[in-house]
């Protein structure tokens, strides 16, 4: 689930923090700048563990503040493919459950990868899974904040960096569109078709 990724940044520590250690304060400046962000192709970035190499620091003409090369190791959220973790039901929809597991919640379990057969319930808004038992089918609601576990099949990544401006021929209407289908920066891809997987309760109480 977590793993820990070599990077290097340039640090950049203004002078009226030179009176501090200087780890200190580079250990900080990375937390600011990657803690809880989404590095793309990487994952989420969780906290510093290490710094590993400092290089020269240099304060450039015109600008009082030093700047060094960091070689450092952070602790990063990435889970493998095929991993089996346990979350909570967020919320349900035509699209699928969708899982938090507290400090992530862009998780989606699609319809084609649940218990099969399952039907989702408009009245309700939760996904059933059509137990079939030797007295008939017997509906098992995926209920919101119920505990599930569910295997990791894929993974999602799409870079947020700024494009720069749109062309000055862009309504503004088109602008308020691009807003609105902002995507997550990382998503995970759950499955629970197969024995074992699913709500807790299924297994445990059965």
């Amino acid at each position: 689930m977590f793993v820990l990724v070599e990077m290097t940044d340039t640090v950049r520590i203004p002078p009226w923090q030179f009176e501090r250690k200087l780890n200190e304060s580079i250990a900080e400046e990375l937390n600011k700048k990657l803690a809880n962000k989404v590095v793309f192709n990487v994952g989420l970035c969780i906290c510093l563990y290490d710094i590993t190499k400092l290089e020269d620091s240099y304060i450039f003409p015109g600008d009082g503040a030093s700047h060094t090369k960091v070689h450092f190791r952070y602790v990063v959220f990435h889970p493998f493919l095929d991993e089996i973790l346990i979350g909570q039901i967020k919320s349900c929809s035509q699209d699928g459950v969708h899982v938090s597991i507290g400090f992530f919640d862009d998780i989606v379990i699609p319809p084609e990868s649940l218990q099969q057969p399952a039907k989702f319930d408009e009245a309700e808004q939760v996904w059933v899974w059509e137990y079939e038992t030797e007295e008939g089918a017997h509906d098992l609601y995926m209920d919101i904040g119920e505990e599930i576990r569910f295997r990791v099949v894929d993974e999602t990544f799409v870079d947020t960096s700024p494009t720069g401006p749109s062309s000055a021929e862009a309504s503004t209407s088109t602008a308020t569109e691009e807003v609105q289908k902002k995507e997550a920066p990382y998503t995970l891809v759950g499955s629970i078709s197969e024995p074992g997987l699913g709500l807790l309760s299924w297994w445990t109480n059965s």
